[in-house]
């Protein structure tokens, strides 16, 4: 991963995603690249070719608002994905990367947690590192455990992949979300490192990662298959905790009346056994 050229390799990925008859040209013939060519968009946005080409080698990465709004336009992206391009393209501080530090929970979101006994709950960084659990978290799924990398189980642990009835959804929410917890801090040595492991050993990940899609965190419902209370449908918040460095707090819980709710209560007792 090269975080040198953020809005050019970003451009570069989202127009391989537009078929010419999706931007209104005529498909077909042949092409040398999947999706727009450079001057097709450049067309389409109302820019020069020359331009375009400039902003995709990284020699001009100070586009007008105006610009980078019709090139989204011309790449079909949602408000997110728009909000995400345009940060790219924006100064940093020279002091916005602070020396690493390890991430401390605060002592009241820990105890908040552990007193949860139908609430799996946990706390994650911005690149998906567990930093706590509570029991009935972990006894929902081993890998919602500190210490654990949810990405990198995802990816590369077969066993919590079987855990999941929506894994294919779940990876894709995942990497889109890194991509929109970590904004345009790119080319951060922490990042850096998870994406090279993931790419060498996961060609889905490689796949889903350089497709460039952002999703910030919203809630969601999660089907998942567990081996004492069977398949069991919960749904997942995930929430920043404030004064903290970008830490989530993520809670499942179930609807309501529903056959879900009485599972969550028969897994909250087998976790209390277990202890």
């Amino acid at each position: 991963m090269d975080g040198t050229n953020a809005l050019g390799e970003f451009l570069r990925a989202r127009r391989a995603l537009v078929q010419p008859e999706h931007a209104g040209l005529r498909g077909g013939g042949l092409r040398r690249v999947p999706g727009l060519r450079r001057e097709e968009v450049a067309i389409l946005a109302g820019i020069s070719s020359e331009y375009y080409l400039r902003l995709e080698q990284g020699r001009d990465r100070n586009p007008s608002v105006q610009v980078l709004e019709a090139l989204a336009e011309v790449l079909r992206l949602n408000a997110d994905t728009t909000a995400y391009m345009i940060s790219l393209t924006r100064p940093r501080p020279a002091d916005a990367r602070r020396p690493w530090q390890p991430e401390t929970v605060p002592a009241s979101i820990r105890q908040l947690i552990d007193g949860w006994t139908t609430n799996p709950a946990f706390v994650q960084n911005k690149f998906t590192d567990v930093l706590a659990a509570n029991a009935l978290a972990t006894a929902l799924a081993p890998k919602f455990a500190p210490g654990v990398n949810l990405l990198r189980a995802a990816f590369l642990d077969e066993s919590h992949r079987e855990r999941h009835r929506d894994w294919e959804e779940m990876m894709e929410e995942g990497v889109a979300g890194l991509r929109a917890h970590v904004g345009p801090d790119v080319d951060d040595p922490r990042l850096t490192e998870l994406v090279n492991e993931l790419s060498a050993h996961s060609d889905h990940f490689r796949r889903l990662w350089d497709r460039h899609d952002v999703q910030p965190k919203r809630g969601r419902a999660v089907r998942l298959r567990h081996p004492q209370v069977g398949d069991i449908e919960l749904l997942k918040n995930k929430l920043t905790i404030g004064g903290t460095d970008d830490l989530i707090l993520v809670v499942f819980h179930a609807e309501p009346g529903t056959r879900n709710t009485e599972l969550l209560e028969i897994l909250s007792g087998l976790a209390v056994s277990v202890e």
